[in-house]
């Protein structure tokens, strides 16, 4: 039996208990320490860059090639990593609400659970099959113990990622079907090996499939509407959990199933690509900066930050996704951060509209103080995993597609490609969202201190832990990054 059922079972446990009347907070607080724990143990005896380990399998449809294949390479173990440190951290900053209050912790762990079984699973189906079980407590966190228009956004998130699931069980199902006859099987090792041998060639459509699938997951522009509404009407914990691990889902697949068995077709619509990504960037960080509330500004922000990641996975290098691996977990950190205190300033001023904030850092200076390192990191300061993640996707995509050269004067002059004019663009998010970062910051935290706002109550406590763990962990590897780098770059697969 492979160790990594612990962390699916871990979570599922402490919902069962919580459910049957336990102390929700501390089960749930307990449960999730305790998975954190263990991911860090199997990080640390890890054996680097020999492939899968700690592989199980249990047949479910032999005839459909259909398996519970666990296992984890240094990819996985990032994200598996990333999953148990922010559920820690959204039960952390979590306010027990007066009704419904053990399902709203159980819905905290079965969304764990879904993340974990996603990234540990091998095997496709249970792949997506853990995917649409975070999905369903998700739904309902945003709908029952939302604020604002909270019915409205769980619905708008509902049809959105409704769809984006369906159009990925077609690139799925299309993905089985192309396998030869007698072959077939939904477990990753197997199609890639497929893929390696020639058997997938044509699979270009279904590539169009996973692409739009994960991308509506993910946010992609234009189907990005959907986020920052949900993100801003979320509990902050469900927040975090989403923004921070479960949106990572897409590009993860991308990376997982896109990279290693089409990459002919990555490369193909690799133009169409360039253009939304650009949009998710561009557009959106605009967008971003003309936000008026804290909340919207973070959903626009996470969606923004998509971009770069496509920016990656497109440039089809061994420097760009690692680079777009490394930021799945730095943005994940930062973006977790943000919605935490976001939510810890909700709670105490009842409001994150800028113009009804401004000098908190006068009554909360700690809390000033996490916020702009969080701010710092979201925006890719030197010092920060975050800046470790951007600067290889930029160096790695502007290496991409083909060198152009043309005439000027009778002088052969070089010129932009179409992947160096999307990585100028990907440059020019990062001022925009130093803009809208650095905007927010004095608007909430600097200027005159109303009276209104001078007995705020500092952070403390557990948020104040669980915010403090997620900067500590982004200085580590921001100094630190080869660490991670040697972990996950003999994960990657490119042609």
């Amino acid at each position: 039996m492979s160790p990594l059922l612990f962390l699916i079972l871990t979570p599922l446990v402490a919902a069962a208990l919580v459910m049957a009347g336990a102390n929700a907070r501390f089960v749930a607080l307990v449960g999730s320490v305790t998975n954190l724990v263990f991911a860090l143990v199997l990080l640390a005896v890890f054996p680097h860059g020999q492939g899968y380990q700690f592989v199980s399998e249990t047949p479910v449809i032999p005839s459909m090639g259909i398996s519970f294949i666990l296992g984890a390479d240094g990819l996985s173990l990032l994200m598996l990593l990333l999953s148990t440190l922010i559920t820690v951290a959204a039960v952390a900053v979590a306010k027990t609400p007066e009704k419904n209050a053990r399902w709203f912790y159980a819905s905290l762990m079965f969304i764990s659970v879904g993340v974990i079984g996603a990234f540990a699973s091998i095997d496709l189906f249970f792949f997506y099959m853990f995917h649409e079980l975070a999905l369903i407590p998700t739904f309902l966190l945003i709908g029952i113990w939302g604020s604002g228009d909270r019915q409205a956004a769980a619905w708008k998130a509902t049809i959105y990622l409704a769809l984006g699931s369906f159009v990925l069980l077609l690139g799925l199902i299309g993905l089985y079907l192309l396998q030869p006859d007698g072959l077939r099987s939904f477990d990753l090792r197997k199609i890639v090996a497929l893929a390696d041998a020639g058997f997938l060639a044509d699979g270009a459509w279904v590539y169009l499939l996973l692409l739009v699938g994960f991308g509506i997951l993910v946010s992609l522009f234009p189907f990005h509407t959907w986020a920052p509404q949900a993100y801003s009407s979320a509990p902050a914990p469900a927040a975090m959990l989403h923004a921070g691990v479960l949106k990572k889902f897409g590009l993860y697949g991308l990376i997982r199933i896109a990279v290693p068995v089409f990459p002919e077709a990555v490369e193909q619509f690799a133009n169409v690509l360039l253009v939304l990504l650009v949009g998710n960037i561009l557009y959106v960080g605009y967008v971003t900066i003309s936000q008026r509330k804290l909340d919207w500004m973070l959903g626009y922000s996470s969606v923004m930050h998509m971009g770069y990641i496509f920016l990656g996975i497109v440039a089809l290098n061994p420097l760009s996704l690692t680079g777009a691996s490394l930021m799945l977990f730095a943005h994940g950190l930062s973006i977790a951060a943000l919605f935490a205190l976001s939510g810890e300033l909700r709670e105490r001023t009842g409001t994150l509209d800028f113009s009804e904030l401004g000098g908190l850092a006068k009554a909360m200076p700690a809390f000033g103080l996490f916020f702009g390192l969080a701010a710092f990191a979201s925006i890719g300061l030197p010092g920060f995993v975050n800046f470790a993640a951007e600067l290889q996707i930029f160096f790695g995509a502007f290496a991409g597609g083909i060198p152009l050269f043309g005439q000027l004067d009778g002088k052969e002059v070089f010129a932009l490609n179409n992947f160096q004019i999307a990585t100028v663009c990907a440059v020019w998010g990062v001022v925009i969202s130093a803009v809208y970062m650095l905007r927010a910051y004095r608007r909430v935290f600097l200027g005159t201190l109303s009276d209104r706002w001078a007995r705020l109550p500092e952070i403390s406590g557990l948020p104040r832990v669980a915010v403090a763990i997620l900067l500590v962990v982004m200085l580590v590897f921001g100094f630190f990054p080869q660490i991670l780098v040697n972990l996950i770059a003999p994960a990657l697969t490119w042609p």
